[in-house]
């Protein structure tokens, strides 16, 4: 297999959802600091890496974390112009505490029935008042009916393969079989934050007045003046206990913390305050390659053209130490040493390595960035006589 050292570029951070995604945290000689909460993960946003985790993948219940994905899947009706977010919507009989039992004593936006409320309202209220009533609206006027609108939050799941979760409430409400993780979280709330810019900014809107009643954004962390906190969301159940993801930004670089099972509405806030602050702190983002960026042109066989450049098609970033982020390399590999035509743009060929100190800390995959045709008979028999030779 040929083996090549590429050097290292520093650019500028821009988000992308590369192909290269950590399941655990990287493995650096750096101390996270001590959580006391019951599962918990820092992620670097432009990464997707995971800078420090405890029991990322337990099964836990979300709670009110659980309106991300609602939000998540009106983002994308949003994208696909099904809803607008000047739309007006009437307020449905189930949407009203008087009218359905289930949410009574729980948070609210305070919607009667037959209140007419614009999509961007009922979004805001779902996000800074966490109402469970708005959740219902805006599921009964996307998806016709709670129940659709639960399938489809499940179609997410899915195709943001997130592998440990799974929903049977719109709001988040305790149900059985309903269930998610802390590294699930961070990648759906990296999937947010890379979004709707528009219904993101509403995560940092730290209250909302509808009907003559003034609410506070329950993520305390927003009135930090230490952390430059924008989102998201909170969450809390006698069987969840205190949740948080929050995300900070210092300069051009975003973190991602995600507390659940904290004990108590204070304590999850500084929880997830003592991971953003350790993660600014003791680590740096660096972008290694530029989408479409060409690391090599290889050498291909029985083709129209002689040479194919290859490289990653996505934005590659890794977050390391702050001490280590001069040292990295980054090695490709190719699966064979042969390359013969026809290759299609994106196939992949090998493999690229990002190594620290000798040690392969991330791979992410390498492809041919062009297409390049079976090359005419003359050519290949050529070709042909050169390989035997």
């Amino acid at each position: 297999m040929k083996r090549s050292v590429i050097s290292v570029l520093s650019c500028v951070l821009m988000f992308s959802a590369g192909s290269a995604k950590a399941i655990a945290p990287l493995d650096f000689p750096v101390v996270p600091p001590s959580i006391d909460a019951a599962s918990f993960v820092l992620m670097d946003y432009a990464s997707g890496d995971v800078l420090a985790a405890g029991n990322p993948d337990d099964r836990r219940n979300p709670a009110s974390l659980t309106k991300l994905m609602t939000g998540y899947v009106i983002d994308r009706a949003l994208d696909h112009k099904k809803i607008a977010m000047d739309d007006v919507v009437t307020v449905p009989q189930e949407a009203w505490v008087a009218g359905n039992k289930s949410l009574e004593g729980s948070s609210l936006m305070f919607l009667k029935p037959g209140d007419r409320v614009s999509v961007r309202d009922l979004i805001r209220g779902i996000i800074i008042t966490s109402g469970n009533d708005a959740c219902v609206a805006m599921a009964d006027y996307v998806a016709g009916s709670q129940d659709s609108f639960v399938g489809m939050m499940n179609q997410y799941v899915t195709s943001l393969g997130l592998t440990n979760t799974h929903f049977e409430t719109v709001h988040g409400l305790d149900a059985p079989g309903q269930y998610t993780t802390s590294y699930d979280l961070a990648k759906l709330s990296r999937a947010i934050i890379g979004g709707e810019p528009e219904e993101y900014r509403m995560y940092a809107e730290k209250s909302l007045t509808y009907d003559n009643i003034t609410q506070q954004n329950r993520n305390g962390l927003l009135w930090d003046k230490n952390l430059q906190v924008d989102g998201l969301k909170t969450g809390h159940t006698e069987s969840a206990g205190f949740n948080i993801i929050a995300s900070a930004t210092q300069g051009d670089r975003r973190l991602i913390a995600v507390v659940m099972g904290g004990k108590s509405s204070k304590g999850r806030e500084e929880q997830a305050r003592k991971l953003l602050t350790w993660g600014f702190r003791e680590y740096t983002s660096k972008q290694i390659f530029k989408a479409g960026q060409t690391v090599s042109d290889e050498h291909v066989w029985f083709g129209a053209a002689p040479q194919v450049k290859v490289g990653s098609l996505s934005d590659v970033f890794i977050s390391v130490p702050q001490a280590d982020a001069d040292k990295l390399k980054a090695q490709y590999v190719l699966t064979n040493p042969q390359i013969d035509a026809p290759l299609k743009k994106g196939q992949e060929l090998g493999n690229i390595n990002i190594v620290d100190n000798g040690k392969v800390i991330k791979t992410v995959p390498l492809v041919a960035l062009e297409d390049v045709a079976e090359g005419g008979i003359i050519s290949r028999a050529i070709d042909y006589v050169k390989l035997k030779i």
